[in-house]
């Protein structure tokens, strides 16, 4: 199984003290916590995208790729790849190239987003949010897996003779995860295909979660591609930890209830028994998240978001330590003694190569621009 963390990269004033950090600090201290991951042992970490304030987060592939080279073990990916208004061509040819960049360290996760006016920013409509999620994804899916692509859409002009350079590394695509909050079109396509199906589990009660998940795991078989319960399925969470729940509440309190997401609602106290979000001690922290397993089954990624609602790097750091040392190796324990064996590991991109037979040379050398054959084939 594998945990990690993801942010969404918002700049938030710290209500403690007003300060509101710069774009620059903001990006900086994603950087640091991406670090600090792979020092305390993490094996994800995961940015979002967003295209306006408060988030700094617009071109993940560049900061991924800065990670990747100063990192050597850390699994790189999104929390958010907007599908519906990014160009699935510029989609396939930038994972791509991250992927060979990174050794293969990177799988993503397709997303609509949670901001409306994005649409038009980028010429969409958002009442079409789910075909563009349907079709970009199909395009995406052949680009990364046919050398050559002759297609026709709704939503971008048609493609001739296509060649998406870099070809995946390996021949072997990233793997990708489909994140839906509520949509249940998302979770059908995610099994429509056999990818993840990952469920943000930040904002909902259990009962909400485990209906989706449990749709995608039945449609996942329906579909030929193992039993419900090989269905590879990843959930986000957060958590805030002290050595002493008092202590955690305490200071976690101000920032909770200033956070522009769920502040000046309903009390932490409420928020915390309704929704996953843990606010205590690491051995809450544990059962609670050993507790997501009783309703969604065996799965084989948790995402934690840390660094929110304003919290200064130095405790978003120091969260990451009590994670690392004194969470994290429990729940590996405990999550590996309870998985069947016939349920897979969260896969990566080893794993990917095994199955797909072992690694091929996937370059594709010059073609002809009409024919899209090699020039040897025409002579």
């Amino acid at each position: 199984m594998q945990f990690g963390i993801f942010t969404v990269g918002d700049v938030t004033v710290d209500p403690t003290n007003g300060r509101e950090p710069t774009e620059h600090e903001r990006i900086k201290a994603m950087v640091a916590i991406a670090l600090k991951a792979e020092e305390v042992g993490l094996d994800v970490f995961a940015t979002g995208e967003h295209h306006n304030p408060p988030f700094v987060p617009s071109s993940p592939t560049t900061m991924l790729g800065y990670i990747a080279a100063r990192t050597e073990r850390l699994l790189l990916s999104t929390a958010t790849t907007l599908i519906t208004t990014n160009d699935p061509v510029k989609i396939a040819e930038d994972y791509a190239m991250l992927q060979h960049l990174s050794d293969g360290r990177v799988d993503l996760m397709m997303g609509r987003g949670n901001t409306g006016p994005v649409y038009p920013w980028f010429g969409q409509d958002i009442r079409n949010g789910v075909p563009l999620a349907i079709e970009n994804y199909d395009l995406l899916h052949r680009l990364w897996r046919e050398d050559v692509v002759d297609w026709k859409g709704r939503f971008r002009t048609p493609l001739q003779s296509f060649t998406s350079t870099p070809r995946p590394l390996d021949g072997v695509p990233p793997f990708v995860w489909h994140g839906s909050i509520r949509s249940p079109e998302i979770a059908e396509q995610a099994a429509y295909y056999g990818d993840g199906f990952f469920h943000n589990h930040i904002f909902w009660p259990k009962e909400h979660t485990q209906r989706l998940v449990n749709l995608y795991r039945q449609r996942f078989e329906h579909y030929g591609h193992g039993s419900a319960d090989q269905a590879i399925v990843g959930l986000g969470g957060q958590v805030f930890m002290r050595k002493n729940s008092q202590d955690a509440i305490r200071e976690f309190r101000p920032y909770f209830d200033n956070a522009p997401v769920y502040g000046h609602g309903p009390s932490l106290e409420e928020f915390t028994a309704e929704t996953p979000l843990t606010v205590g001690s690491p051995q809450q922290v544990i059962d609670r998240t050993l507790s997501f397993r009783d309703y969604v089954g065996d799965y084989q990624r948790q995402l934690f978001l840390m660094d929110h609602a304003g919290l200064p790097l130095k405790t978003v750091l120091e969260q990451l330590d009590i994670l690392g040392e004194e969470v994290v190796p429990v729940l590996r324990k405990e999550f590996d003694s309870l998985r069947p064996a016939h349920v897979p590991a969260a896969p990566t991109h080893a794993s990917l190569v095994a199955a797909a037979g072992g690694a091929k040379d996937s370059t594709v050398h010059a073609v002809d621009d009409v024919t899209g054959k090699a020039p040897e084939a025409n002579r």
